[in-house]
């Protein structure tokens, strides 16, 4: 079983992972793991270099638990959500585990849901956490 883990570095994302982690040796799954930011000129170079080093540590965790795992940090131009939902596909992913944070309803009208997108638009099911 494919398993999508959302991972930002959050207590949420991490508690994510540890889900993702637990299904995959389960389920004798691999876990793709995946960092998406919008990027553009105004994300400072300090902002990727923390999201590779983020990722780096998930993959010695992965390895350390003997969990298949592949790390994704995408960076393609698109909303966090549409390219969640993209790779996802690419990848046949059979579940999707994000996690969510609470949120005014101004908020999310102001920035949007990247779970909420995710959740509506993926062809798999999606587990969130929180």
């Amino acid at each position: 079983m494919n398993i999508l883990v959302c991972y930002d570095g959050s207590n949420v994302s991490k508690d994510a992972l540890t889900l993702g982690i637990r299904k995959a040796k389960a389920r004798d799954g691999k876990l793709f793991v995946i960092y998406s930011m919008k990027g553009g000129m105004e994300v400072p170079r300090k902002e990727f270099e923390r999201a590779e080093r983020m990722l780096k540590q998930v993959e010695i965790k992965l390895q350390s638990e003997k969990v298949p795992c592949e790390t994704n940090f995408s960076v393609r131009g698109l909303e966090p959500g549409e390219d969640i939902v993209m790779y996802a596909r690419e990848k046949e992913v059979e579940e999707i585990i994000i996690g969510v944070k609470r949120r005014s309803r101004v908020g999310k009208l102001l920035f949007g849901s990247t779970a909420q997108f995710v959740i509506l638009e993926a062809h798999c099911p999606v587990l969130t956490v929180k």
